[in-house]
């Protein structure tokens, strides 16, 4: 099937022409970590969201004690409830995923939409998915004058599916829940994708509670970035009972192994989501200490406040900079594939302190090798 040209985009006021070429939306992070032959080594990872050190241990464990019933058909009841009980839903509005990718091309293949509208720059997978999916779809354009800030009255009043990040990657700007709330109406799906809340202290304004109390809206959640968990993909979504089976419907059978399953079930349990919270506060904590150390650079800029694991930056001749990063060791994202951003913008996971001081001197080294002006 031709992939539709891409619904004029949509912005107030209007979108100047594009500067640059279409971005690519199947580009990702772990593309800046791999060769032509697999993963690179040697290099630091700064360009993928997933939190190092993990899984742990005992996550390790539980999933390896899961293969012991891989001769059954995986059975996902237990991890439904868990996640249920996690965020005190009944079990009929939660769905469990082959990870949050598997979500978007769900809803594209079961939301009937006659103008969806993804809010960028973002995770440009909805987008992707929804255009093979063979939907024309519509952008609204949130911009660096504005702190890449959310104003509902962008989006347009006929848009019936609207997806938005928050915290929004690659950003990292947390929208006030109040302010997504005025985007649901009836007859409007709207998604909110929450695959980094969980790394948000406290998760505040998460709408994962307002599932089925307000019009249309589903939520989906990540288990992949916390956890350490992208080669395992699990993933869910919250949503109303109807949605969600429409949705299940679009699923092939047994979409989530037993192992991921397992997981799902042990990451909802008190003493993870403890651990999550505590890792939580301790990215708040290395963030700050990015942000400040970037901040002693004159060319650059930091999107904030930011609530993510990562930071956004505006830098001129980022992709000069990228490649010298890389060839010190330091693996960071482009920005120029997400939707309304350049070639002037690099998005850093955030690390521990000593690896954003390495970061730091290499920056110095490259930012003072390049020619004046």
């Amino acid at each position: 099937m031709t992939r539709p040209a891409p619904y004029p985009a949509v912005t107030a006021p209007p979108e100047p022409a594009p500067r640059h070429p279409e971005p690519d939306l199947r580009h990702h992070g772990d593309a800046e970590v791999r060769g032509a032959d697999g993963p690179l080594t040697g290099l630091t990872d700064l360009a993928v969201n997933v939190r190092t050190g993990t899984p742990p241990a005992w996550l390790k464990a539980r999933i390896a004690a899961s293969l012991d019933g891989l001769a059954a058909y995986p059975d996902g009841r237990a991890a439904r409830r868990a996640v249920a009980a996690r965020h005190r839903l009944p079990v009929g509005r939660v769905l469990l995923t082959a990870g949050a990718a598997e979500a978007f091309v769900l809803i594209a293949r079961a939301v009937r939409a006659r103008r969806p509208v993804v809010v960028h720059p973002q995770f440009t997978e909805p987008e992707a998915a929804l255009r093979d999916a063979g939907h024309d779809v519509g952008r609204v354009l949130l911009t660096e004058a504005d702190g890449f800030r959310l104003d509902p009255a962008a989006v347009p009043a006929d848009a019936d599916l609207v997806v938005v990040g928050n915290p929004t990657n690659p950003t990292s700007v947390l929208h006030p829940a109040a302010v997504l709330e005025r985007l649901a109406r009836p007859g409007r799906t709207l998604v909110v994708d929450e695959a980094f809340m969980d790394a948000v202290a406290g998760e505040r304004e998460s709408l994962a509670g307002r599932v089925g109390g307000l019009p249309g809206l589903i939520v989906l959640r990540s288990l992949t970035k916390t956890w350490g968990l992208a080669g395992l993909r699990i993933g869910y979504v919250l949503a109303a009972e109807d949605t969600l089976a429409a949705l299940e419907r679009a699923q092939p059978l047994w979409p989530v192994s037993t192992p991921a399953l397992a997981a799902a079930e042990a990451c909802c349990e008190p003493a993870a989501l403890a651990e999550a919270a505590t890792a939580a506060e301790e990215i708040a904590g290395d963030r700050a200490h990015l942000l400040a150390r970037l901040g002693e650079f004159a060319a650059l800029r930091a999107v904030g406040p930011a609530a993510g694991p990562f930071v956004l930056v505006r830098l001129p001749g980022a992709a000069a900079v990228r490649a010298a990063l890389r060839a010190r060791g330091f693996a960071v994202r482009r920005g120029d594939t997400f939707p309304g951003l350049g070639p002037d913008w690099l998005r850093l996971a955030v690390r521990d302190r000593a690896t954003t001081d390495r970061l730091v001197a290499a920056l110095a080294d490259v930012l003072a090798e390049r020619p004046p002006g």
